[in-house]
């Protein structure tokens, strides 16, 4: 029957069955003529969904959304440059400086990627920079979005794995430093390969002007993690916060979204909900079927049986998460892996909230591999540029965000996790 839920699934997929769709009714048809009722289905769908910390998805996409439509971009934007666009190549750098800055907003890949793209792909042509190189930075910084907290996936993944959202944010973000540090690094080697310009001169001035500027968008990550870590607010509560806060900035500090704008972005963000919580509520199904006939079990068994080398089977592990990634979005793949790997890295003695930053990053990485690439096709549609380019321009990025994921996992220190 296992053999026949995997079938069906790739089936649905490949006619091009919507990923949510495909896993309701794979589950549904493979449960079929057995001994369970079909009732499970819809009982199990409503308690997928049936949760408080997802409270926190459809409030952080909106806080997102809000920030990414207004000024807060641009202003982010002013201050990366001012801080680091004096380097040659500098706006390169920039880009992903800007990146970072606005994951700690978001907390989504597209997001970033279209904040940050919008606003900085015009002057990055203005100054001769390659574009399908520029385009796949952009989209390669965007994957931090994910990571850096707030992250949506991570929610995703905490109540999935019942742990705990306000510690997966808190160990993100050195994943999340190490994959900035890793893509500027490569965009100053190709600065200097290409000879691409320096900006303005470094100037305290300047950096001090930005700095009040985005004063407003940087207090935001201030506001919700601060909250969430001293205990002030869970982060359900946080993301209330955070669109609360969003609404004030754009319509009485910067004043740049109307009440119409605001309208079309919340139902905007409200379709981006839908499609996420109905992908919830049917790997839900998928979740239960799995558990029941003891999938996690034998997968763990089998695995087991064929080595017991630590390195080998989060090397498989790794392995699976990327071609998981490649093919299917983020929050689904999270969905479908959790429930089978998860038991497998525990029984290792892998911290679970460890293999929830190792799954993140690893699925975050997928927003950059075709064909499901999230963050290519937008740059591309920002930039007009063909998406074979990108795709071969952001090679170098990929190699090196599979570095920093290679790091995660097997140098756990570095996260402050026991070896």
């Amino acid at each position: 029957m296992t053999l026949l839920l995997f079938l069906l699934f790739v089936l649905f997929l490949l006619l091009g069955v919507p990923v949510a769709f495909a896993i309701g009714a794979s589950s549904t048809i493979a449960l079929y003529g057995g001994d369970v009722p079909l009732q499970i289905v819809t009982q199990r769908m409503f308690s997928g969904a049936d949760s408080f910390a997802l409270i926190a998805v459809p409030l952080f996409i909106l806080a997102g959304d809000l920030m990414a439509s207004g000024k807060v971009s641009e202003k982010l934007v002013n201050l990366a440059d001012a801080v680091l666009g004096f380097l040659k190549g500098g706006l390169s750098i920039v880009s992903v400086l800007a990146g970072m800055f606005f994951a700690a907003i978001s907390g989504s890949g597209a997001a970033t990627t279209a904040a940050v793209g919008s606003t900085l792909v015009p002057e990055l042509t203005r100054k001769g920079y390659d574009p399908a190189s520029a385009a796949s930075l952009i989209a390669a910084s965007g994957t931090i979005g994910v990571v850096i907290p707030p992250s949506v996936p991570m929610i995703i993944y905490a109540v999935v794995a019942q742990q705990s959202v306000a510690q997966l944010f808190l160990n993100g973000f050195i994943p999340g430093v190490l994959m900035g540090v890793g893509l500027m690094a490569i965009a100053i080697v190709q600065a200097y390969k290409r000879n691409y310009p320096r900006g303005a001169a470094l100037s305290v001035r300047l950096i001090l002007r930005t700095l009040r500027d985005a004063a407003w968008g940087l207090m935001t990550p201030v506001i919700i993690l601060g909250g969430i870590f001293s205990g002030i607010f869970t982060p359900s509560e946080a993301a209330v916060v955070a669109v609360n806060y969003a609404l004030i900035v754009s319509l009485f500090i910067y004043r740049d979204l109307s009440l119409w704008q605001i309208y079309h972005i919340v139902i905007r963000s409200a379709i981006t909900t839908a499609v996420i919580m109905f992908v919830i509520a049917t790997s839900a199904v998928l979740s239960w079927t799995l558990a029941n006939w003891s999938v996690p079990a034998e997968v763990a068994g089998w695995v087991l049986g064929q080595t017991t080398n630590l390195y080998l089977i989060m090397l498989l592990v790794v392995f699976v998460i990327l071609l998981t990634g490649v093919f299917i979005e983020t929050a689904s793949a999270l969905i479908i892996l959790t429930p089978v790997l998860l038991p497998l890295v525990v029984h290792l003695g892998i911290d679970p909230i460890h293999f929830g930053l190792i799954i993140v990053v690893g699925l975050a990485i997928g927003m950059i591999t075709p064909p499901v690439a999230i963050n290519l096709y937008v740059a591309s549609s920002i930039t007009n540029q063909p998406l074979e380019r990108i795709s071969r321009a952001v090679l170098p990025y990929l190699f090196v965000l599979l570095s920093i994921l290679l790091l995660v996992v097997y140098v756990p220190i570095l996260l402050g996790f026991s070896g």
